[in-house]
């Protein structure tokens, strides 16, 4: 069974850093996909970014150059850099795996193509 345990939430203020892991067992396939959602209070759940197996990484705009994405294979371990923290960035952050081909093809990172999900990690940035 599929489990991604997120970790390194927490509260900050704008303008400070975070960096979430997310620590995945018992996947028996080779991900297509890795990708970090947020939700926030009354809000559908979105996604921020997402990194295929190639290691090419996608961004929603605005995070660009501010959150980084990244993986370790060895560890088998998800990491979210999260710089230059705004408020409009508090939310409950979700990793999820894929082994679907249509979260590197379709525009966009989509919560639907994902099946394996984690509990999230709470992130409040104060202003």
């Amino acid at each position: 069974q599929v489990q991604l345990v997120e970790s390194g939430g927490g509260s900050v203020q704008a303008g400070g850093s975070l960096r979430l892991s997310c620590a995945a067992s018992g996947l028996t396939y080779s991900p297509a996909c890795m990708g970090w959602f947020r939700q926030a209070p009354g809000k559908e759940r979105e996604g921020v970014t997402s990194i295929d197996r190639h290691e090419t990484p996608r961004y929603i705009d605005s995070v660009k150059g501010r959150f980084t994405i990244s993986q370790d294979n060895a560890k088998n371990t998800l990491y979210l850099q999260m710089n230059s923290l705004k408020p409009e960035d508090t939310a409950r952050y979700y990793c999820a795996a894929t082994r679907d081909i249509r979260c590197s093809i379709e525009s966009g990172i989509r919560p639907r193509v994902f099946g394996s999900w984690g509990q999230g990690t709470q992130v409040t940035v104060s202003s």
